[in-house]
């Protein structure tokens, strides 16, 4: 049985290059996106449902996440009917993953991991975080992203002070090496526990 290691963070907080850092220190990792990237995808579980709710958002055989984007922006109540669809098959692909891993320990990358009540599955939580300023920053250097886009991904969220009071591991990521400092203590942490166990 492996230990489930939920890994969140608000965004900008640099969630993916830790979630690397812990690969790099032998942990498996599912990555909660890539669950959905692959179920949008050409014969992926979602297209057929996502298909059927909403036909317009079909493109080359995948759903297509900017046509969603716009149907949500127009429609407040569009982003509950995806989850409807979505979310089971998210939890179906999680499930699998976590049945096939041979790793002590699997970090389930999952953004909204307190906001979707995954965090009642994990045996721990880490947190990745760091300063306002710095997230700030971080978030205005991807040119992808608008500040409204920004500012429905941040009220989605639960606050970073609140994240951190429920976290068993905090990793700050202000700095690359003190990341993967933080990383590889709390895997040795946690490999020790499972030793004793």
């Amino acid at each position: 049985m492996t230990f489930k290691l939920g890994l969140t963070g608000s965004i900008g907080m640099g969630k993916s290059t830790t979630a690397e850092m812990f690969v790099a220190e032998g942990c498996a990792l599912w990555d909660a996106d890539a669950a959905v990237h692959r179920l949008y995808a050409k014969g992926g579980a979602a297209v057929a449902p996502m298909s059927a709710a909403f036909p317009d958002c079909i493109e080359d055989g995948m759903v297509s996440r900017e046509r969603l984007k716009e149907l949500i922006s127009q429609d407040a109540t569009v982003l509950n009917r995806i989850e409807v669809i979505v979310h089971p098959l998210v939890a179906k692909d999680r499930t699998a993953f976590l049945e096939s891993s041979q790793a002590d320990i699997t970090v389930l990358d999952i953004p909204l991991l307190f906001e979707g009540g995954s965090a009642a599955f994990m045996d721990a939580i880490v947190v990745v975080s760091v300063d306002f300023e710095e997230q700030k920053k971080r978030l205005m250097q991807r040119a992808r992203m608008t500040r409204e886009q920004l500012k429905a991904i941040m009220e989605k969220q639960a606050p970073d002070a609140e994240k951190r009071a429920k976290a068993d591991y905090i990793i700050e990521t202000d700095t690359l090496d003190h990341a993967r400092e933080q990383v590889q203590a709390v895997v040795r942490d946690i490999r020790a526990g499972l030793a004793i166990a």
